[in-house]
């Protein structure tokens, strides 16, 4: 992913650290200066930002609930990811894609993953049709989660329930 920093010198990469890895994992390739790096900062992080490159999982959704246009990177080892091609049979690895049951961020994924393809599609997020795209995708994503407030109505319900029983 990193591979695209040298295209698009006008902004900023930023690697959102998982609080489960040590930060010396991380040493590789935080040795670009453009490069910089949080733990535990991610909400603030997307909050400030134009656009990502995203890992598959719960980032994707949280990245689309902040509003940030993506695109979903993800490459296995080659064996685990052919035995899970084989045994899933899911249209889209993105929660995004999966919950909209249509592609709304690009999933470049095993061979599709390479600078070629990330400079493109993190071209097309970084302004014109494609990006407002995604945006306005993502409000439609925001109402069929049950918008804004969702969680605290779903918990003030299941308070309700338990107190009836």
């Amino acid at each position: 992913m990193l591979s695209v920093t040298g295209d698009f010198t006008e902004y900023q990469f930023v690697i959102a650290g998982a609080p489960s890895l040590d930060r010396e994992f991380y040493g590789p390739f935080l040795k670009n200066p453009r490069v910089g790096f949080v733990v535990n900062k991610t909400y603030d992080l997307l909050s400030l930002s134009h656009a990502a490159l995203v890992t598959s999982g719960t980032a994707t959704l949280e990245t689309a609930l902040f509003k940030v246009p993506q695109v979903v990177c993800y490459k296995a080892n080659w064996v685990s990811y052919q035995i899970a091609r084989r045994i899933i049979t899911l249209k889209f690895i993105s929660l995004v894609n999966l919950i909209m049951d249509k592609e709304v961020v690009k999933e470049l994924i095993q061979d599709d993953l390479n600078k070629k393809n990330l400079t493109s599609e993190l071209t097309k997020i970084l302004g014109g049709p494609k990006r407002i795209a995604q945006l306005e995708a993502y409000h439609e994503l925001e109402k069929k989660l049950g918008g804004i407030g969702a969680s605290e109505l779903a918990a003030q319900q299941i308070v309700q329930s338990l107190g009836e029983k």
